[in-house]
């Protein structure tokens, strides 16, 4: 029985294939050791699939799977394992899906998301702040020239009559 790799693995040209799958012809094997953990799914007829040992358990858990249709294994990155068409004559087909790779949020988000949150902060601090002094010394320059005699009601009663002006309302 012949054996190669899946990078070795030729589609047949006499057959049509099965769209996003490698054909396994009869009596051929090949060796899988993905760099990454994936999952091998069975889409067409069924595969003898051994994992390298050492083995341990009952006699059924010793390595060796049939794999039919729409079943699938999973395998560690650097786990090998070899598989061959089990349908005598017929070829298999499969796919080869790697698993999604967790993403870590790197240590410094942790740190600069905050650090960007309170410039942001400290940016609208200091606005309300200049505005605030601008305001009393405003206030201050008025109470100075004598022209600080208005009540709150008074301010209150201006800056309505203010509003009603500015959308076209007469006082």
């Amino acid at each position: 029985m012949a054996s190669q790799t899946l990078t070795q693995m030729q589609q047949s040209s006499s057959a049509p294939a099965l769209p996003g799958t490698w054909k396994l012809a009869a009596g051929r094997a090949i060796t899988l050791e993905p760099r990454e953990a994936g999952t091998l799914k069975v889409a067409h007829g069924q595969l003898w699939a051994t994992y390298d040992g050492p083995h341990s358990g009952p006699l059924n858990d010793l390595g060796d799977h049939v794999v039919g249709v729409g079943e699938q294994l999973r395998l560690r990155r650097g786990q090998r394992m070899v598989i061959e068409a089990a349908n005598g004559g017929y070829p298999a087909y499969f796919s080869w899906d790697p698993l999604p790779q967790p993403v870590a949020a790197p240590r410094m988000a942790r740190v600069l998301q905050p650090l960007a949150d309170l410039r942001l902060a400290l940016a609208l601090g200091a606005g309300a702040a200049g505005r605030l002094v601008a305001g009393l010394a405003g206030l201050a320059w008025d109470l100075a020239a004598g022209r600080g005699r208005e009540t709150l009601a008074d301010c209150a009663l201006n800056a309505q009559s203010n509003a009603c002006r500015a959308h076209g309302a007469m006082s």
